[in-house]
């Protein structure tokens, strides 16, 4: 098992003057705590220019047990995002920084993956970070079926790297998770259907001590493994780690080496969590410095 300490002093001496470039097609989370906020916080905290294409608009409903309240962005506006961002930083714009490295997140429905499908394809980003959201509540039962299989058929083979939580990956592979070795098989097995770099998150939901995560990518498995942080899951952890390895990459890094510094960087976020008036605490950005 590895656990890597999360060192702001060696992140900045690294800083380049012109830093790297991601983006982040997700939804907006009106809280802060999750979403395109916590991609964007994350990718400033990490040294890389941030870019924000909005998928859709969640806020929690505190009038209805915090559930979600989805409101998905015109498809139109979606394309015209896309096709502004690629057109100004992508690899035929000129600029200085090239974007070649992009995080999925909350797609919301079967029209804006296919949306995002066709922009991921033209694109051809190299590194393509998949944060699986299967499910959002507040969407009806068979409209996030839908959801789930079109995003499994259509953006899945696009990714590179996916990061499924303990409900995603046990959706993905097939499998019960229930420890540490159903754990790694479902990372084996996702890897095998999608041909992507995996970190499957056990998180707070397999007993014992530690938060651990198993990392696949065809050759090296390992468990990245470190002391949990309280037994409840913080709002905004998912997004902030994938969207770490979505900086990482963009700075260099090789695939293990960003989901090492990913799993330090969160786990300071956890420890350094922002509460308020809902019922669970959010994730800081700033927790490592």
């Amino acid at each position: 098992m590895t656990s890597t300490a999360f060192d702001p002093a060696a992140l900045a001496a690294s800083d380049a003057a012109t830093p790297a470039v991601a983006l982040t097609i997700a939804g907006s989370e009106a809280t802060g705590g999750a979403g395109a906020q916590a991609d964007l916080k994350t990718f400033q905290e990490l040294g890389v220019f941030g870019i924000a294409n909005l998928t859709c608009i969640v806020s929690f409903d505190p009038q209805n047990n915090w559930n979600h309240r989805f409101v998905p962005i015109d498809q139109q506006v979606i394309a015209d995002q896309l096709e502004a961002t690629t057109a100004a930083y992508g690899a035929a714009s000129g600029a200085p920084s090239v974007l070649d490295t992009v995080k999925i997140g909350m797609l919301g429905s079967p029209a804006t993956i296919s949306t995002v499908a066709t922009t991921l394809a033209a694109a051809a980003f190299t590194n393509v970070v998949l944060d699986p959201v299967l499910i959002c509540k507040g969407q009806e039962p068979g409209h996030a079926l839908d959801t789930d299989q079109a995003l499994k058929a259509q953006i899945l083979p696009l990714a590179t790297f996916v990061t499924p939580n303990h409900f995603e990956a046990e959706s993905l592979s097939g499998l019960e998770i229930t420890d540490l070795a159903s754990l790694k098989a479902a990372a084996v097995r996702i890897h095998e259907l999608s041909g992507a770099t995996v970190l499957a998150k056990g998180g707070v939901r397999l007993a014992g001590p530690d938060a651990v995560d198993v990392y696949y990518d065809g050759e090296t498995l390992e468990v990245l493994s470190a002391p949990k942080v309280g037994e409840v899951a913080v709002s905004g952890a998912g997004c902030s780690l994938a969207a770490a390895i979505t900086a990482e990459l963009a700075k260099g890094a090789t695939p293990l080496e960003a989901a090492r510094t990913a799993k330090a960087f969160v786990t300071a976020g956890i420890r350094n969590r922002v509460a308020s008036g809902a019922p669970f605490d959010a994730l800081w950005q700033g927790g490592p410095r």
